[in-house]
């Protein structure tokens, strides 16, 4: 998949998606068309594939841990 990305001189082009993130880490890009709006990497919310930590509660459902009231 091809996705439209800014450079920092403000030239566009074309990137395979695996490539995306090594530009954004790398700051080759400024910005990168997603969905139908552009995302800017400095001010928007991009997310890292490598960031998959959870710091909040635990909350999924464990069948062996409910708690019954009597």
């Amino acid at each position: 998949m091809l996705i439209r990305v800014r450079y920092q001189d403000n030239t566009y082009d074309m990137v395979k998606a695996w490539r995306l993130e090594e530009y954004i880490a790398t700051g080759k890009i400024s910005a990168f068309h997603r969905g139908n709006e552009w995302v800017t990497v400095s001010r928007d919310q991009v997310r890292h594939s490598g960031d998959t930590s959870y710091g909040g509660p635990e909350r999924r459902r464990r069948e062996n841990n409910l708690s019954r009231v009597a």
